[in-house]
């Protein structure tokens, strides 16, 4: 199972670290992404890394301005999300690939967390 946190709200310019952590299990040996879903809209791909972490892959609506990153010891995705934009707002999901390489199709990820909420007010 996964479980998201670390949403919230904060001001447009601002900054969050959303966390992944799989309990009760391991992610291995898989890759691990995140969508985000706003009122109205499709889950869309934010990011994803491989499970070695030596790929990572980004939307371009969030390039240079989000990173990933992972710790397999501790079972747990990071998403560090800078330079925040209202348009940022949506409901953040962490996901566990079929595979070792990331790929940016929801239908390429087989668990899924709850959702965590990010709010960025202008």
């Amino acid at each position: 199972q996964l479980v998201e946190s670390g949403g919230g709200l904060v001001q447009a310019g601002g900054s969050l670290r959303l966390s992944c952590a799989a309990s009760g299990g391991s992610f291995g040996p898989y890759a691990m992404g995140w969508f985000r879903q706003a009122p109205g809209r499709e889950r869309d791909f934010v990011a994803a890394i491989s499970w070695s972490g030596s790929i990572t892959d980004y939307a371009d609506s969030v390039k240079d301005r989000f990173a990933i990153s992972k710790d397999n010891a501790k079972n747990t995705v990071y998403l560090q999300m800078n330079s925040l934009k209202p348009e940022d707002t949506a409901l953040y999901y962490c996901a566990a690939a079929r595979t070792t390489i990331p790929f940016r199709r929801a239908t390429d990820f087989a668990s899924w967390g709850q959702g965590t909420q990010v709010t960025v007010s202008s």
